[in-house]
C-alpha cells in the first residue's frame, strides 16, 4: 500500500521561523549570494542540523507557478563569449530562455531577440535589464512586451 505524503499550506504568520530562515538560506543558497550552506546558515541565524533537517520539507509557494513571458531585444558587439555572459546574467536571475534568435553582426553589431519565461523567483525584471545593460559589450536591451 502506498503512502500518502500530506501537504498543507499555510500563512507566512503560521509557520515557525527556523523554517522561514531555512527557506531564506536557501534563497541564498540559489541566488549565488553565499557559496557554502555555513555562509548561508551563518547570515540567517539558524544551525546547519536544523537548515539540514527541513531543507527538503519546505518552499515557498508561488501562486502561478508558470511565469509570464517578456520580449527582450538587445543590441551587443559581435564579441566571442559575450551572448554566454548574457545568458547567464539571465540566469542568475531564475528566467528560463524560450527563443533565441541572433541577426548576422553587421559592422561588428549584432542584434538579438529573447523570450524570456520569468517567475516570481525572478524578481524585479527591470533589474534584470540593468545587469544585461550592464555587461561590457552591450549598447542596450530593451524589454518590447510582456504577456
Amino acid at each position: 500500500m502506498a503512502e500518502k505524503t500530506p501537504f498543507f499550506v499555510l500563512r507566512e504568520k503560521a509557520v515557525p521561523e527556523v523554517l522561514l530562515k531555512v527557506v531564506e538560506a536557501k534563497r541564498l543558497l540559489d541566488s549565488g549570494r553565499t557559496e557554502s550552506v555555513q555562509d548561508a546558515v551563518d547570515a540567517v541565524g539558524i544551525s546547519r542540523s536544523s537548515f539540514y533537517k527541513y531543507k527538503d520539507d519546505i518552499f515557498p509557494y508561488y501562486e502561478n507557478a508558470k511565469g509570464k513571458t517578456i520580449t527582450m531585444v538587445i543590441q551587443l558587439d559581435d564579441e566571442p563569449g559575450l551572448l554566454s555572459l548574457v545568458l547567464g546574467a539571465i540566469a542568475e536571475f531564475h528566467a528560463n530562455i524560450l527563443t533565441i534568435h541572433q541577426s548576422v553582426p553587421v559592422n561588428g553589431i549584432a542584434s538579438l531577440s529573447l523570450s524570456v519565461d520569468v517567475f516570481p523567483a525572478t524578481g524585479d525584471v527591470e533589474q534584470m535589464k540593468k545587469s544585461i545593460e550592464s555587461v561590457q559589450g552591450i549598447h542596450y536591451a530593451k524589454i518590447l512586451a510582456g504577456e
